[in-house]
């Protein structure tokens, strides 16, 4: 006897939010896909990661008149299918494999894409936020200029190997063996000029070591695999920041584009208080290009720089309507407590674990303003002094995000008040709470008359 297949708890007590979802289990080699079980006979198929193996992908679920596609962040297999499934007019949710995973209830039987299916079409996951059109065009530039940047400094090292191997103790006397002296002093040592006492006369005016101790830090044995190693060192150091150039020149681009498609920058750039003369600066003016994209200067904050600020851009758009408030984006940041609260008590409210680069830029900006004369950098000390230097780092990340956040989605302008704003706050209120306390024991606080000093003769 065929018994009668009843609905499950979750089918009876949940509506369905998504009623046309489909989901893939993304992988390497092979995606799993899967539609509800009442639009084809076989709702779970595998597909190859090959272009017309996508798009045999896409028109199934063409066919199963899917409207809306969930898949898991799984390193960056996901985003061939992704780009192709949202060309063609799917909505797209990219989720984090942790939310799936803390849903109760999953089966053994099930497999991965019959459950992100079915938990996508009762509304359970969330997607991750992922800039769209020429943001996203602008993050991919962005972050590949950092990844040479980093490829370039790795040269820096063998560089200094190099002429550590042949005694030349140039990065002992010389900040930076990339700035005006050390470029100049190396370059004339790979053309053949290995007397001390005329590349000594290279430095710059501004070098602190005299031409005297250069001298001596020069004198060395010139040998020959030594010196074949810094030039192959400095030829691919030039090498990666010749690409690095070349990103410049796009995200120039990309930024005029989105200039000219947002009109906000109409006022004039207010005067920048910070000195712009940077360790691998960009070509062009980025404050002037940021100021013409958002309409404010983001840059007035203390301790978000130009370039900081676009790298802040690049990761969260330039317009910030993808959280509704200050509070969502600091939480999205994971600079914001994550309470667990069980019977009315307060069991943690540490902030959660966060591979969020935004995250990581805003705590550099933080430990940056902490050794500066600011409001900002009077709160990162104060707190430093009471709770210790990582939660300070995070507080001031937070508060730091949320004038970042006010000033582009809102246009707010931020004007320092001071290094003695948070100080004067905090004892006033500590002054309040002394003359509540003082009124509930039937006392009455006076200030203290000032005592003149006499003069006795």
């Amino acid at each position: 006897m065929n018994r009668k297949r009843t609905k499950s708890k979750l089918d009876r007590a949940m509506p369905m939010v998504h009623p046309n979802a489909a989901a893939i289990d993304v992988g390497a080699t092979m995606h799993m896909a899967a539609v509800r079980t009442d639009r084809t006979p076989e709702p779970v198929r595998s597909f190859g990661t090959f272009t017309t193996d996508l798009h045999r992908l896409v028109n199934w679920f063409k066919e199963c008149g899917v409207e809306t596609v969930v898949m898991e962040s799984t390193s960056v297999y996901w985003i061939p299918i992704f780009e192709l499934l949202d060309a063609r007019g799917f909505t797209v949710f990219l989720v984090n494999a942790r939310d799936a995973k803390h849903v109760p209830g999953r089966k053994t039987d099930v497999s991965d894409a019959q459950w992100l299916q079915r938990l996508h079409s009762y509304g359970l996951l969330r997607a991750s936020f992922r800039p769209k059109g020429q943001i996203a065009e602008l993050r991919a530039y962005v972050r590949q200029r950092e990844r040479l940047l980093e490829y370039a400094a790795s040269h820096i090292q063998h560089m200094q190997k190099a002429l550590t191997e042949m005694n030349l103790q140039l990065h002992h006397v010389v900040a930076d063996i990339t700035g005006a002296t050390g470029q100049r002093i190396i370059r004339a040592i790979l053309a053949g000029e290995h007397d001390p006492k005329a590349l000594a006369h290279l430095r710059d005016y501004r070098c602190h070591a005299s031409a005297e101790t250069i001298e001596k830090a020069l004198t060395g044995s010139y040998r020959a695999e030594h010196l074949f190693a810094l030039e192959q060192a400095l030829a691919l150091f030039d090498a990666y920041h010749e690409k690095v150039s070349a990103c410049d020149v796009r995200i120039e681009a990309v930024l005029k584009e989105l200039s000219i498609g947002r009109g906000r920058g109409s006022g004039s750039l207010p005067s920048s208080r910070r000195r712009t003369d940077q360790t691998n600066a960009m070509a062009f003016d980025v404050r002037a290009a940021l100021f013409a994209l958002l309409g404010k200067d983001v840059t007035q904050i203390n301790g978000l720089g130009p370039y900081l600020s676009l790298k802040l851009i690049a990761e969260c758009g330039d317009d910030l309507s993808a959280w509704p408030s200050a509070k969502h984006f600091t939480s999205w940041l994971c600079l914001a407590p994550s309470n667990k609260i069980s019977g009315g008590k307060v069991l943690s409210s540490r902030t959660r674990r966060s591979g969020c680069r935004a995250a990581a830029l805003l705590r550099l900006a933080a430990v940056t303003v902490g050794r500066t004369d600011t409001a900002l950098g009077a709160f990162y000390r104060r707190l430093s002094a009471r709770i210790g230097k990582a939660k300070a780092v995070t507080a001031t990340a937070r508060k730091i995000a949320v004038l970042f956040y006010n000033a582009v989605r809102h246009g707010m302008e931020y004007v320092d008040p001071g290094a003695s704003f948070y100080e004067t706050r905090y004892r006033a209120r500590v002054v309040d709470n002394l003359h509540r306390r003082a009124k509930a024991f039937g006392f009455v606080l006076q200030p203290a008359e000032p005592t003149s000093s006499v003069a006795v003769s």
